[in-house]
């Protein structure tokens, strides 16, 4: 008798499809940022954010599932903002004090986090080369260090420093995304709406507001808020609730994020 496909891994197969296409949107993170100027960054991640939910909101209006953003525990929710928000607040911090590509290739050690933070899932242990890759990613930033010696800019620290916390916060989000597997995707809608409003909150309390002075700038913004801080999401957690893109994936996600970097910043 002739066996049908096994659906967990046809099913796995697109998640890693899906996985990739938030890849390469999120890719576009750094050049776009850098694009749309001198916004403060809680302004431009209100603009984006807002933009993102917006669509969202439409997207799960379509699909009857308003009522799951208010059916949700509160720890989905804290898990959700806080991964969301606190991300993109030190991403866009970071791109404001450091070199776009010495943070990008610092930002994207949250591939390598997520396997060293998978460890924590059930049935799930590192192994040796785990352990040695992820060594040699880290070694391979710290060279970012001693290759430019002296040529550090008081700044740069605080951008390095920000983007270090974004490797750790969305490693720590992706992994979380596997242990809250049960949340509908739809809910990426409420994470964005409440990102912008927190972004919102903070612009007003701490910077002054600056338009974007050029059409680029205003391209730029739109192009944030469609791809990487809008679809990539939800994109992006349907391919983490899947442990095939956990374990597989990402051992090209690596490469694959620093080469895509390399050629837009």
């Amino acid at each position: 008798m002739r066996k049908g496909p096994d659906l967990d891994q046809v099913f796995n197969r697109r998640a890693t499809v899906v996985g990739f296409t938030a890849i390469l949107m999120w890719s576009l993170l750094a050049a776009l940022t850098v694009a749309t100027g001198d916004i403060p960054p809680f302004q431009l991640a209100t603009l984006c954010f807002a933009l993102g939910g917006v669509i969202g909101l439409v997207w799960t209006a379509a699909r009857g599932e308003l009522r799951l953003l208010i059916s949700q525990p509160v720890m989905v929710w804290v898990h959700g903002v806080g991964g969301i928000f606190g991300y993109h607040f030190f991403y866009f911090t970071a791109l404001r004090h450091g070199a776009p590509a010495e943070v990008s290739l610092i930002a994207y050690l949250w591939p390598l986090l997520i396997v060293l933070f998978s460890a924590v899932l059930p049935a799930h242990r590192l192994q040796g080369h785990h352990i040695i890759g992820a060594l040699l990613g880290f070694a391979g930033v710290a060279l970012i260090f001693v290759g430019r010696g002296s040529g550090i800019s008081t700044t740069e620290p605080v951008g390095y420093l920000a983007a270090g916390a974004c490797a750790l916060i969305w490693s720590a989000y992706s992994v979380g995304n596997r242990i809250f597997s049960q949340a509908p995707t739809s809910l990426v809608t409420g994470f964005c709406l409440v990102s912008s409003l927190l972004s919102g909150i903070c612009h007003l309390g701490f910077e002054q507001t600056l338009w974007p002075q050029t059409t680029a700038a205003w391209w730029a913004v739109l192009g944030l808020g469609l791809g990487p801080v809008g679809l990539a999401f939800f994109a992006g957690i349907t391919a983490a609730s899947k442990a095939i893109f956990v374990f597989w994936a990402l051992r090209h996600i690596s490469r694959l994020c620093y080469r895509l970097e390399c050629c837009w910043c």
